[in-house]
């Protein structure tokens, strides 16, 4: 009798574990709502809804870059650097500083060149601060407990701000309007234009690369060894210094390149850009799985999508100012109900 009791139990176990709860019920009723939303806002208005999509998939693509920085530092070193967000906004502002010196001007035949010249200059100043911040404000803070370099990325991020405002000012800036605004062409009744395109064919290409660099070259093996163990990586004979002071770099290029992309396409830069950002594109990589690369760019663009029909959907959207409300209150949800992400995976704590 006992042993029949022993048994039953993980049987029961289980069947309470599938039973819904509560709040999985909630949960299904409130993604039951947001679906009946916007099937109702298409119905109404289908090509409107599509060009209210491209525009969150061009802001997606971008929180993506910045959300990948995030992710890359996380995965090896178990760090939120919450300084990342200001190196955006940086690279927004060497964008801003280089545009006049290269001659950028819309409309004239060099434009297409001198813009990705433009992007890779912001991505080297960035990826060159971003690495010289690992090495002066983290790479002393390595053995500390977790708590000395996450105040040391807070405090780096608001010397960063400073920089910032001191250099630009505390007054919004407006960038110079290179990128097309008319269409690039109608597709089902839906405008395509160039600006939002032009957003897609830089980041698209930039995150494929980015996916064969960690997945198929050495440095990318030496970065994933570094991640999983750090005192095995170097037994194997890997310069965990130098790949983390690789990682860094890389990220600092695509908050880098993501800033210019910014620039480009919004054309209002402040100093505390970055702080905003920063954050969604953080709420991004946590909603996607934070340490995983597909991860972080789904979450990225579903956050993008989520801003954009917000703010630009006409059937009882909230309106932009619930934007950063509800941004927020995902990653929160996601926090306590789902802290691995959407792709990411439950790892169970060590005793």
């Amino acid at each position: 009798m006992t042993a029949d009791a022993s048994t039953s139990t993980p049987v029961l176990a289980r069947i309470a574990a599938r039973r819904p709860s509560l709040i999985g019920i909630l949960g299904l009723a409130l993604v039951a709502l947001v679906v009946v939303w916007l099937v109702v806002n298409f119905t109404k208005a289908p090509s409107y809804f599509a060009e209210v999509f491209l525009i969150g998939l061009a802001l997606g693509s971008m929180y993506a870059l910045i959300a990948l920085g995030y992710t890359l530092v996380y995965g090896i070193l178990e760090l939120i650097n919450f300084a990342h967000g200001d190196v955006f906004m940086l690279g927004s502002m060497f964008a801003l500083t280089f545009v006049g010196p290269l001659g950028l001007k819309a409309g004239t035949f060099s434009l297409w060149p001198l813009v990705v010249v433009l992007i890779v200059i912001s991505m080297v100043c960035c990826g060159a601060i971003n690495a010289a911040i690992e090495f002066v404000a983290y790479r002393p803070l390595r053995s500390a407990p977790r708590l000395a370099p996450l105040i040391t990325a807070i405090g780096m991020s608001f010397i960063l701000e400073d920089v910032g405002l001191l250099w630009k000012g505390s007054a919004p800036i407006s960038f110079p309007t290179l990128l097309p605004q008319h269409d690039a062409f109608v597709l089902f009744g839906i405008d395509v234009t160039w600006d939002k395109l032009i957003v897609l064919f830089i980041t698209a290409p930039m995150l494929l690369l980015l996916v064969w660099l960690v997945q198929r070259t050495k440095q990318g093996k030496a970065m994933r060894a570094v991640a999983q163990d750090k005192d095995a990586a170097a037994i194997m004979g890997i310069d965990v210094n130098r790949t983390i002071s690789f990682t860094f770099l890389i990220a600092g290029c695509l908050a880098g390149a993501a800033g210019a992309l910014y620039a480009l396409y919004v054309t209002e830069l402040n100093y505390l850009q970055g702080f905003q950002l920063g954050l969604i594109a953080f709420t991004s990589a946590v909603l996607g799985g934070i340490g995983n690369l597909p991860g972080a760019v789904l979450g990225a663009i579903l956050i993008g999508c989520i801003q954009a029909f917000n703010e630009g959907l006409t059937w009882h959207a909230p309106g932009s100012d619930w934007t950063e409300a509800i941004v927020f209150s995902i990653l929160i949800l996601i926090l306590v109900f789902r802290p691995e992400g959407l792709l990411g995976e439950r790892t169970p704590e060590g005793g």
